[in-house]
């Protein structure tokens, strides 16, 4: 029925079960739940490779000095800075109904920033090619999810 309790025009009060489907009902956004379960378990195993470092060499808290626990500690808090903001524009690009084809390019190319950043980081301190890419790729998907919701915001569609 229409807004109210009472049928509209034209419907009955017995109506079926199709005609009080909502409309326009948000389908679930499985391609963002895909990308955030991969990255839900590449930050997990790296704070699990950081919980494991920290116990097998006696540091409770902090870094204890030890240059390689310090990169390792920096390679999870990077995931963490960044994954979270790709997931929430990989959300809102779903929910305004960017194609899944656009929408896995972007959940790739972010997923495969984080594991380029990490495998960089982890080998050297220093610049490495990992490092480079990683931000590269990263930020790359990023702003191309910034860039779709900015256009449907204007009615463009990807």
């Amino acid at each position: 029925p229409g807004c109210g309790q009472y049928p509209s025009r034209g419907e009955t009060r017995h109506a079926t079960a199709a005609t009080h489907r909502p409309r326009n009902r948000l389908m679930p956004p499985t391609i963002t739940a895909l990308y955030a379960g991969l990255l839900a378990v590449f930050i997990v195993l790296l704070a699990a490779r950081v919980a494991k470092f920290r116990h097998a060499n006696k540091i409770g808290i902090g870094e204890g000095d030890n240059r390689t626990l310090a990169r390792m500690i920096r390679v999870h808090g990077n995931a963490i800075e960044n994954a979270p903001l790709g997931l929430l524009l990989l959300l809102l690009c779903e929910l305004v109904g960017t194609t899944p084809n656009v929408l896995h390019l972007c959940g790739i190319v972010l997923v495969l920033g984080r594991l380029a950043h990490a495998v960089g980081l982890s080998r050297t301190a220093g610049a490495s090619i990992g490092r480079v890419a990683g931000m590269a790729l990263s930020w790359t998907a990023m702003v191309l999810m910034a860039g779709v919701l900015v256009g449907a915001f204007f009615g463009v569609r990807w």
